[in-house]
């Protein structure tokens, strides 16, 4: 009885309607590789795709993010926009099996460029506006193959308005825009790039990405986007950054999400494999914490396990 009172009072909830989780697609056949720093997270080819894509279905977690990961990369990112590419590909895929899950196309140059950076590089340096035609026809690139929702993490200047310009102009309209705002050059997405094979060759994001030591400036990336037509906006890493999202949703009428990322979910296995934690308690408090702190939706790799407990727990 005292526990049936706790949850009747109790302030946040976490829902697998509200949970989103990444998937890497990889060119190739019968590829189903294993992320050494992210465990039980996995590369797939689109022929073993289904594998994972039906245990999110089954979970009934709503909606997958897209990250690909080419076959070959080139200093202009070529495959972040090709209409053929590895993500148009897995879209129209999952599109025509699975045709009520939510699908969202991350889009970024990383992945697909020789030199690993989000953006165009000359001279050693990353050139914000000349990056900009690029994202946008790769993110037309996506909505034409069927994507949902656009997601830039590239962090460039103006990208925000720039894509929302080029979708409209080839009628979509109605494509919302997930954008990565409030995206700190962190320590936290070493793992991440081992997935997606988008490590830098050289020097580092900060350039573009936000100081971990800046409230404030996340604040004017935040309404810079919204002012360019963001519908919904990230914060990212969301673990050591829920004051950020607790402004975001303070200060902005829109709806924030968190992003789990691949560190923070590897941090937490590397621990409960050594029995050093309890998995599913840690998890879920952290779950809590982000819809606490103001996230609407969450991305995170535990999204399988999450789904999981909330339905065992029923």
């Amino acid at each position: 009885m005292k526990e049936t009172l706790r949850n009747m009072v109790r302030e946040n909830h976490v829902r697998a309607d509200e949970l989103i989780y990444p998937v890497f697609v990889r060119e190739g056949e019968n590829i189903c590789n294993l992320v050494e720093s992210m465990p039980g997270i996995y590369q797939y080819s689109l022929d073993r795709l289904p594998e994972e894509i039906d245990r999110v279905v089954d979970a009934e977690i709503p909606a997958v993010l897209l990250f690909g990961i080419p076959a070959h990369k080139d200093e202009m990112g070529s495959g972040a926009y090709d209409e053929n590419g590895i993500v148009p590909q897995a879209i129209r895929f999952i599109r025509e099996r699975y045709e009520n899950l939510l699908i969202i196309a991350d889009v970024c140059l990383c992945e697909y460029t020789s030199h690993g950076h989000c953006g165009l590089v000359c001279d050693g340096v990353i050139r914000n506006d000349e990056t900009l035609p690029l994202l946008s026809k790769a993110a037309v690139a996506y909505a034409r193959a069927g994507a949902d929702i656009i997601a830039p993490s590239d962090m460039m200047d103006k990208r925000v308005g720039a894509i929302r310009q080029a979708l409209d102009e080839e009628g979509f309209l109605y494509t919302p825009i997930l954008s990565y705002s409030a995206k700190f050059a962190s320590a936290y997405y070493g793992p991440f790039r081992d997935a997606a094979h988008s490590a830098p060759g050289f020097g580092d994001r900060r350039t573009y990405q936000m100081d971990s030591a800046n409230g404030e400036e996340a604040m004017r990336e935040v309404e810079q986007d919204i002012a360019e037509g963001a519908d919904f906006i990230i914060a990212k890493p969301a673990m050591a950054y829920l004051d950020i999202i607790k402004e975001i949703k303070r200060k902005f009428n829109i709806p924030v999400v968190a992003y789990n990322v691949s560190g923070e979910y590897a941090m937490v296995k590397a621990a409960a494999a050594n029995g050093w934690i309890d998995e599913k308690k840690i998890v879920m408090e952290n779950m809590i914490a982000f819809k606490r702190a103001g996230a609407k939706m969450i991305i995170t790799y535990h999204a399988l396990d999450v789904a999981r407990w909330l339905k065992e727990d029923a």
